[in-house]
C-alpha cells in the first residue's frame, strides 16, 4: 500500500515537473510575427481603380486595413522602408443580377470588391506575393442601392481586410 502511494506520488511529481517545463503560446489575435525581427509596417494607400466609384470606399478600406494591423500586431506603422510592405489598389466594385423574381425582374443584387495586394516582407521574401482578394454581398433589388451601399462596403471590406491580414501575418 505504502509502495502504491509513493508511485502515486513520484508520478503526481513528474507530471508536474513535465507541465511546469512545458509553456504554450496562444495568440488570439491570429498574428505569427516574430516581433525580434519584424518590427515596423508600411500600408500605402489603395486607390480605386474600378470602372464603378463610390467615394467613400477608399476611406472605409484603408481605415479598416490600417486598424487592424495597428490593432492586432505590435507592428509600428511607418510611412516608408517597413520591415513588411503592403501596396495595392481596389480593381472591381461591380454588382451583378443575382436573381430573377417570377416577373421576369431583378430580385437579389450581388455586390462584388476586389483588391488587388502586393506584400513584401523584407526580413523574409519567400512570403512575397501579389494576389488579388474579393468578397461579395447580397442585397434585395427592391432597395436602392444608395441605401444600402455604405453597410454592404463595410461588410466586404472587413471579409477581405481579414483576408489580407490572414495571408500577410497569421500563417495559420
Amino acid at each position: 500500500m505504502e509502495s502504491t502511494n509513493r508511485r502515486t506520488h513520484v508520478l503526481l511529481l513528474l507530471l508536474a515537473l513535465i507541465i511546469s517545463a512545458c509553456t504554450v503560446s496562444y495568440r488570439f489575435n491570429g498574428a505569427s510575427i516574430d516581433y525580434e525581427t519584424t518590427k515596423t509596417i508600411q500600408i500605402d494607400n489603395f486607390p480605386i481603380r474600378s470602372a464603378y466609384v463610390w467615394g467613400p470606399m477608399q476611406g472605409i478600406f484603408q481605415n479598416r486595413l490600417t486598424d487592424v494591423y495597428a490593432n492586432q500586431t505590435k507592428l509600428r506603422q511607418v510611412k516608408k522602408n517597413g520591415d513588411l510592405q503592403l501596396a495595392g489598389e481596389i480593381v472591381a466594385f461591380d454588382q451583378f443580377n443575382k436573381g430573377i423574381s417570377s416577373d421576369g425582374y431583378s430580385s437579389q443584387v450581388q455586390l462584388k470588391m476586389t483588391v488587388n495586394v502586393r506584400f513584401v516582407n523584407n526580413k523574409k521574401h519567400t512570403d512575397d506575393f501579389e494576389r488579388q482578394f474579393s468578397a461579395t454581398t447580397e442585397y434585395d433589388a427592391s432597395q436602392q442601392l444608395t441605401a444600402v451601399q455604405e453597410e454592404l462596403v463595410t461588410q466586404m471590406v472587413k471579409d477581405i481586410v481579414d483576408q489580407i491580414f490572414n495571408a500577410t501575418v497569421a500563417n495559420w
